[in-house]
């Protein structure tokens, strides 16, 4: 049973994208998996099934209320099934010790450190710190998604309790110009960003620096932008020219292709672990330009270029439009990083092999890949 998503097929972010192919790889190996999905407010709940993925639709309001009634509905009726709960995310991570009471094994994916987004007021801060304590303690297990994620859950509870394993993505080795040709894009020709709007994911500072007119190759932005949002606002009126805002873009092919065709992948995101976003950058084979932290260290490699605000990044972008080589070296770095640690099969494989484990009431030791899987580790 997944849970702690908006459901499946996958139109959102990472987590739901996650549930959508974790839960067909599981189908394929025979398990049978039940994922629960938030429905309007206005409609009745009910099951039905998708490409062999059983679905429960909970109607819930699109509002930060209207979430954790979800998520506490979602909780009761699991809880009262056979099997293994996955949790995505740790944002109501005090519905947990129902597993608990009723003895109902579960395993929680803790995210990043969530409470730490500027976003959050003071009580929304207190509201995850307390969260993130409660399923640290409560779930039968933990995945972290990156070794820096992993070294802060040690705080909360004890070593063996806790999983590594990161995001995967398919490799992507060809994509038709075709599906760019609607964007008026080139291969090769432009600079890509895809991140919701932010201000931890360093949104405003990309843009000015890609609004320089010393820089030639224009950026793309992936997302949804209105001037109702200051955030969003700020970021609208500092775009330049050079700057092209493509809307929200659901269809996986046509980012595929995007991600394939750009010349550099940047990358601002300052808070969390692995994000699924660079994984699948790295699986495109971009070069890659991320704001310089622990975590993006970690996942893209020393062999890309790292910025700390925007007068570095103009500088870095400069300097690699009069350099195709060292784009040629960074693309290259970043296919054999993903080889290395980000494929698809290898992640899935880990979180099966967690599940029955936990299932099992197995211990798991921190890092370990399944024994039918690729051999390696990541912490």
């Amino acid at each position: 049973m997944i849970l702690g998503t908006r459901g499946i097929p996958a139109r959102h972010g990472g987590f739901e994208t996650f549930a959508q192919d974790l839960s067909l790889f599981l189908t394929s190996r025979n398990h049978t998996v039940t994922v629960y999905c938030q429905a309007q407010s206005d409609a009745s709940a009910f099951a039905d099934e998708w490409q062999g993925v059983q679905r429960v639709h909970i109607p819930s309001a699109n509002s930060p209320v209207g979430t954790v009634s979800f998520d506490w509905a979602a909780t009761r009726h699991s809880s009262a099934r056979d099997g293994v709960v996955l949790t995505l995310g740790y944002n109501t991570g005090v519905f947990s010790l129902l597993y608990r009471l009723r003895h109902l094994p579960s395993v929680m994916n803790m995210d990043g450190i969530e409470w730490k987004r500027e976003k959050w007021s003071f009580a929304q801060r207190s509201w995850l710190r307390l969260n993130e304590w409660a399923g640290a303690r409560f779930a039968n297990h933990l995945v972290a998604d990156h070794p820096e994620i992993a070294a802060h859950l040690r705080s909360h509870t004890r070593a063996k309790k806790i999983t590594v394993i990161p995001y995967g993505a398919d490799a992507v080795n060809s994509a038709s110009t075709e599906l760019l040709a609607e964007f008026n894009l080139t291969s090769k020709g432009y600079n890509l960003l895809i991140a919701r709007p932010e201000p931890e994911n360093s949104i405003l500072e990309i843009v000015r620096a890609c609004s320089s007119p010393r820089l030639r190759v224009p950026l793309v932005v992936l997302g949804d932008y209105s001037q109702g949002r200051n955030y969003q606002r700020q970021v609208l009126g500092a775009a330049g020219e050079n700057v092209k805002f493509v809307g929200a873009i659901f269809d996986r092919e046509i980012v595929r292709a995007m991600r394939y065709h750009a010349s550099a992948y940047i990358h601002g995101h300052r808070v969390g672990g692995t994000n699924p976003s660079l994984v699948e950058s790295l699986a495109a084979g971009n070069a890659i330009i991320a704001h310089d932290n622990r975590f993006n260290r970690w996942v893209a490699g020393e062999s890309q270029r790292f910025f700390k605000g925007s007068d570095d990044l103009v500088e870095i972008l400069h300097s690699l439009e009069e350099n195709a080589g060292q784009l040629s070296q960074m693309r290259e770095a970043s296919r054999l990083r993903h080889q290395e640690e980000f494929t698809q099969e290898k992640v899935l494989l880990a979180y099966e092999s967690v599940l029955m484990r936990v299932a099992a009431g197995a211990r798991v030791e921190v890092g370990e890949v399944p024994a039918q899987g690729p051999a390696g580790r990541w912490s």
